[in-house]
């Protein structure tokens, strides 16, 4: 499934230049992906654009704040993955609402375990779907995993 996503955002400049679903799934299977994987993605990317997805907050963070995470939060979100989500919003890429819709989406993942490069590609296609433009060495560190990981970014 992350493959897949990888694959829309290096081929489609903004996410209004998707095909739609039935065309964009027959462009995704004759690519290689399999059906099972593409039907995945896309009902994760459809429920991205989902109005009711957009995180709502009961209050703006006041500066200095810190989010603490729910214990089935935590239980998803390693270490790794709450410590990035902190620098991407120290570091003015994510403001409150869009942590919380990255977050959202992360633990729509029922099938899958997260780990830094899962969240790096959620983080990226969030930002993608939003048209939310990327500083370039923010981008760098979204397309950027450890030699362990299996980011592979397909030319």
């Amino acid at each position: 499934m992350f493959d897949i996503l990888v694959f829309l955002f290096e081929h489609y400049v903004r996410p209004d230049a998707c095909p739609g679903t039935e065309q964009l799934a027959r462009k995704l299977s004759a690519a290689g992906f399999e059906d099972e994987e593409i039907s995945e993605a896309l009902a994760w990317l459809d429920a991205l654009r989902e109005p009711a997805v957009a995180a709502t907050l009961i209050a703006e963070p006041r500066p200095g704040s810190i989010r603490l995470y729910a214990p089935d939060e935590a239980s998803v979100l390693d270490a790794d993955c709450r410590g990035f989500i902190a620098f991407l919003e120290a570091a003015g890429v994510l403001d409150a609402g869009m942590r919380e819709l990255v977050i959202e989406r992360a633990l729509a993942l029922t099938d899958f375990t997260l780990n830094l490069y899962r969240l790096k590609v959620i983080v990226l296609i969030v930002m993608w779907q939003r048209e939310k433009a990327l500083d370039t060495l923010i981008l760098d560190e979204l397309l950027t995993g450890d030699e362990d990981e299996e980011f592979v970014v397909l030319q």
